[in-house]
């Protein structure tokens, strides 16, 4: 059943393509209708499929021409295959949706976090209690788990960025990195915090080490925090339990 997932997840993604483009410009993600933002014209339905119409149009508007980001159908396929994954994981049902919509918030995030260095409070202050409302229902973690995340995810970071504020007397993490934190905690608990934070911060390390190394030694970069915990919450859905397991048996 992982291509039923696939298909859906494309049809989603186009869904979260029109939310990256209006959250952060606080626009209705309903109305209107999708428009080209070059000419205006409203795009027509056959020219909405997820990634063909891209492909049949040769990435670019049919009206004016003018070339349409490659990002859309990036998110598209994305969208699509974490969905697959999450019925080949999860299995198809319940707890397959609710992960996948973990995952569908955190593509919006990031890539509005890219494009805006901003992480929308729409998506993290209603998937704080979502997460902790599906913890009563069978699922990866149990209410006790999800409070315990929130309280980790948010306070974790919350501190770090006091510390480094009094410190530097200067904002080195913004508030929507922490609200993000303890969303990914209320869905996947205390562990699923330490492993996120783990692997965000060696992905980010990583990162900013090859931006500085491409700029010759600029070390004044703005490197957005969000979408490395994104990384890291989803690395923990589909192979986090398995390396929890891993270390724990090695250091025994």
């Amino acid at each position: 059943m992982e291509w039923v997932g696939f298909i859906f997840g494309m049809i989603v993604g186009s869904f979260l393509n029109v939310c990256i483009y209006r959250l952060p410009v606080s626009q209705s993600i309903v109305r209107p209708r999708s428009r080209c933002p070059q000419c205006g014209h409203s795009i027509r339905s056959l020219d909405n499929i997820p990634v063909l119409s891209y492909l049949l149009l040769k990435g670019r508007c049919r009206d004016c021409g003018a070339r349409i980001p490659l990002r859309y159908p990036l998110v598209e396929t994305l969208s699509g295959a974490f969905a697959a994954m999450a019925v080949a994981r999860f299995g198809f049902g319940g707890q397959a949706v609710l992960m996948f919509a973990l995952i569908a918030a955190l593509l919006i995030i990031t890539f509005i976090d890219l494009d805006h260095r901003i992480i929308p409070d729409a998506i993290t202050l209603p998937g704080i209690p979502v997460g902790l409302a599906a913890s009563f229902g069978p699922g990866l973690i149990s209410p006790l788990e999800s409070l315990i995340g929130i309280l980790a995810g948010g306070g974790s970071l919350f501190l770090v960025a006091w510390g480094y504020q009094l410190i530097t007397q200067r904002e080195g993490m913004g508030g929507g990195d922490i609200k993000l934190l303890a969303m990914i905690g209320a869905f996947l608990g205390w562990q699923g915090v330490l492993f996120t934070i783990f692997v965000a911060s060696l992905t980010g390390t990583l990162a900013g080490m090859a931006l500085i190394f491409r700029r010759r030694g600029n070390m004044k970069l703005a490197v957005p925090f969000g979408p490395f915990l994104a990384v890291g919450a989803i690395a923990y859905l589909f192979i986090g339990t398995e390396l929890w397991s891993w270390y724990i048996a090695a250091v025994r």
